[in-house]
């Protein structure tokens, strides 16, 4: 697979502090509450995966809690209950990191490893954090599909790839063919918000996961790609 600045990929550590204001975020929300993993969130799932999942950033009480992304939290009800209906995950529910769910052909991951202060980190933190989403892409099996939730997430991927966010816009259910055989799939994000006020609907992401079954089971042959309801 081709990838672009390999000098900048990173090895993974939960130890990272590289980012102050989120490693002190984080140290506080550990300190605040005793139990929770409070560090920085592994990628969850199947080495050289053909769909990898990239988010935002961990939960405050969802991943920063359980130290597995989107479990335990709103955003990963709507996530994990639809990976299971088209057949990328064993149950349909995650709730902590031992419950035994497991990923079938799928990884997910986020741009940023720490909780950020509201649930928004900054640019700085984010291009920080890019070299180790660059080692996840590294990792892919083969023809693989990169489904971004949310613009932030489509922004990291497109950096890690050292491609121009000008030439890839984002856009729900948009997908774009990228360097390496890569195809890139858009969402907007599973959060609460973005489902409470039905600006994405559970119509629409299970849209872009049948998109994405097609894709992967007919392995991308050459042929053109069908079409995703929006």
């Amino acid at each position: 697979m081709l990838m672009a600045n390999l000098n900048a990929v990173q090895t993974f550590s939960p130890g990272c502090r590289r980012c102050p204001r989120l490693a002190d975020f984080v140290r506080a929300a550990g300190q605040k509450y005793p139990g929770y993993y409070a560090k920085p969130v592994p990628s969850f799932g199947v080495e050289q995966a053909r769909l990898l999942i990239v988010g935002l950033a961990p939960g405050l009480h969802g991943a920063n809690r359980t130290g597995r992304p989107f479990t335990g939290d709103h955003a990963g009800l709507l996530l994990y209950r639809t990976l299971h209906q088209f057949g990328f995950a064993t149950a349909a529910e995650s709730v902590s990191a031992d419950d035994g769910l497991e990923l079938v052909d799928c990884r997910i991951t986020n741009a940023v490893r720490c909780v950020p202060p509201q649930n928004k980190p900054n640019t700085q933190e984010v291009k920080i954090c890019n070299g180790y989403l660059q080692q996840e892409l590294a990792g892919l099996g083969r023809s693989p599909v990169i489904l971004a939730l949310g613009s932030v997430a489509h922004g990291a991927v497109l950096r890690a790839l050292a491609q121009r966010p000008a030439d890839y816009k984002f856009g729900h259910g948009a997908r774009h063919m990228l360097p390496g055989e890569l195809l890139l799939v858009d969402s907007y994000h599973c959060s609460r918000y973005n489902t409470q006020t039905r600006r994405l609907t559970e119509e629409m992401f299970a849209a872009v996961f049948q998109s994405i079954r097609e894709l992967l089971d007919a392995d991308r042959p050459g042929g053109p790609l069908p079409e995703v309801s929006q």
